[in-house]
């Protein structure tokens, strides 16, 4: 293999580069450093929007399309936990790593990179809307004389605290964050189920779907089709978590990773159904797209509730966000020859984060865009991406066990690819009267 060797010296500055990248800093991480990363990183934003989901489904459509996902969801991030380590002696850090393994090292790059960087700074931007909007309904409702301060300065002070957080090296500097963000993930969803539950049914309840056209019906169920893919997104961060746990050939980090995530996955399972099926039983086709903002009392527990997602979403913005540092900078570094300094990611990852919060302040009501970009770019890297790959790398025997399960996946994420967005632009398009910019 003469020549395919690289350099003593290359493979220095390779080292040190990723004592320097966010990814690979650290790698003492542990099982429930994992759990508690994925947790972060699977409930978010998403969750408070499912039982509005729900009642653009209906009841059947509805539990079966989230039992489908989180089953689905689970199946390709086993598979990508396994094919971490999968090429002999090199361990895949990295969602685009991955691609290039399967796919070769620019065809690899192209496919994987512009959907996990989109899925990243969609995704943040939508905490920023989720952290600010949560931030005005506990001033509303703790103090609900005082003057109206609009969204796009609670917005503000939310990213205020991400611009120290960010400056976080790598996963392992962030578990504090992210265990008070699951733990609160957890302390939202129990208020807004156990809440909606002590509420019991409004009267009049309609379990009918919410738009009273045919087009109409089907364009929203497109769209709670995206809401859904939104939820499951967490499977852009799973190989970047998994780096930061060490691992030797006697003891694979596959093993204490999959531990963590399948834990995480039934957190999720926690959270999501009973917040989905109760939040709908409760209000019906009249519940909002925040099913806390349709409840109104107790105050106090309302207020408590969206401080909770607060300080959830502060976390989960960092889950996101430092696999994005990472391959903004590491790019930076081996293709432009910037030099890997303080002052670059100083500078870097200020911009990111006064990105998403400009994006934040100029649309609020990014919240209707999630079911475009839930179908367009969260599908393929959450439900099929990962079976491709699969079965690119492994080529199981045609008409095998592995072989249909990989098929049923990728078919079902190409109909929730092809169904999200086209429901989700319609909604954009029929709702864009009431948009109100800097509000």
């Amino acid at each position: 293999m003469e020549g395919t060797e690289k350099p003593v010296s290359a493979l220095g500055i390779e080292k040190d580069l990723n004592d320097w990248l966010s990814v690979t800093k650290s790698r003492n991480g542990t099982w429930w450093h994992s759990a508690f990363h994925n947790v972060s990183a699977m409930v978010g934003a998403g969750i408070l929007g499912l039982p509005y989901a729900l009642s653009e489904l209906g009841w059947g459509p509805g539990v079966t399309l989230m039992v489908l996902s989180w089953v689905v969801t689970l199946y390709t991030m086993w598979q990508m936990i396994e094919m971490h380590e999968m090429v002999p002696g090199k361990r895949l850090d990295r969602y685009h790593e991955l691609g290039q393994a399967a796919f070769g090292e620019k065809l690899g790059l192209w496919i994987v990179v512009p959907l996990q960087m989109m899925v990243q700074a969609a995704t943040d931007i939508a905490f920023m809307i989720t952290g600010g909007k949560c931030l005005k309904k506990f001033h509303d409702t703790v103090c609900p004389n005082c003057k109206d301060i609009k969204t796009t300065y609670f917005i503000m002070v939310y990213a205020s605290v991400q611009f120290v957080l960010s400056h976080l090296p790598s996963f392992n500097s962030i578990i504090a964050v992210s265990i008070a963000a699951s733990v609160m993930s957890l302390s939202y969803s129990a208020i807004a189920w156990m809440t909606c539950i002590h509420k019991g049914v409004i009267p009049d309840v309609d379990y009918s779907p919410r738009s009273t056209t045919t087009a109409g019906m089907v364009f929203s169920f497109f769209s709670a089709v995206g809401d859904v893919s939104f939820a499951f997104a967490g499977h852009n961060v799973i190989l970047e978590i998994q780096a930061s746990i060490p691992s030797t050939p006697g003891k694979p980090s596959k093993k204490p990773m999959w531990k963590g995530a399948f834990f995480s996955y039934i957190v999720v399972f926690l959270c999501y159904f009973p917040v989905a099926i109760f939040g709908y039983w409760a209000f019906g086709n009249k519940v909002e797209d925040n099913v806390l903002l349709s409840l109104e009392k107790p105050r106090w527990l309302v207020a408590a509730a969206n401080m909770f997602v607060v300080i959830h979403v502060v976390g989960s913005y960092q889950v996101f966000a430092i696999p994005f540092f990472d391959m903004v900078e590491s790019f930076l570094v081996k293709k432009i020859h910037f030099r890997p300094t303080k002052s670059l990611r100083f500078i870097t990852r200020n911009l990111y984060v006064a990105f998403t919060m400009f994006i934040g302040m100029t649309f609020p009501f990014f919240g209707a865009i999630i079911g475009f970009f839930g179908g367009f770019f969260f599908a393929p890297t959450s439900f099929f991406l990962p079976c491709i790959i699969w079965l690119v790398v492994y080529k199981p025997r045609r008409f095998s066990l592995s072989w249909f399960t990989n098929w049923f996946c990728i078919i079902f994420g190409v109909i929730l690819m092809t169904l999200g967005p086209v429901g989700g632009l319609r909604q954009i398009i029929v709702q864009a009267k009431q948009y109100k910019f800097y509000s």
